[in-house]
């Protein structure tokens, strides 16, 4: 009896050895055609991205998609509301609105507009950091805010520009 179980052990203990080995080019092969064939699933704490809204689409207008805020001081915040209306059939969803830079800063209603009514998108354009002496004409600033939603386009496009100076040095 113990001969049959040391018979058994030795054979699973080679069929193991023998199954276990593979050429190493074939495995690092099968490794490299996994990995292109197969997605890694996003970090935790990477955000998830915001797609284009599904379904039935609709129409999105503006009176004026451009505000000019003139000339101010560096370190001035300028706030602007942008007046929209869904010009469509269906409820207006905006799933995203997203400044060219972290100094242009919109807010968006979050939740459907619909048909025939209107809402508005606020923007905060911060200048701190932009200015340039009055001397060399100040630095002209022109920041664009995407707006994405179930329109066709799904892209639609607000701007809001001006000059940005650098405080004046006091006299002495």
């Amino acid at each position: 009896m113990t001969s049959i179980k040391t018979f058994l052990v030795v054979a699973l203990a080679l069929i193991m050895t023998v199954a276990c080995k593979t050429d190493t080019k074939d495995a690092a092969r099968e490794s490299l055609a996994t990995a292109s064939t197969t997605t890694t699933p996003a970090p935790a704490t990477q955000a998830p991205a915001q797609a284009i809204p599904t379904g039935p689409l609709t129409a999105i207008s503006y009176p004026v998609t451009e505000f000019n805020f003139g000339e101010i001081e560096e370190g001035e915040k300028v706030t602007h509301e942008f007046k929209f209306k869904n010009t469509g059939s269906e409820p207006l969803v905006i799933s995203k609105a997203q400044g060219s830079c972290g100094c242009t800063v919109p807010d968006w209603p979050k939740e459907p507009i619909p048909p025939g009514e209107e809402g508005t998108i606020k923007v905060v354009y911060d200048s701190r950091g932009k200015g340039k002496a009055r001397a060399e004409g100040g630095r002209a600033e022109n920041k664009r805010v995407t707006i994405t939603a179930n329109t066709d386009p799904a892209q639609s496009f607000l701007y809001i520009k001006g000059k940005v100076y650098k405080p004046d040095a006091p006299s002495s």
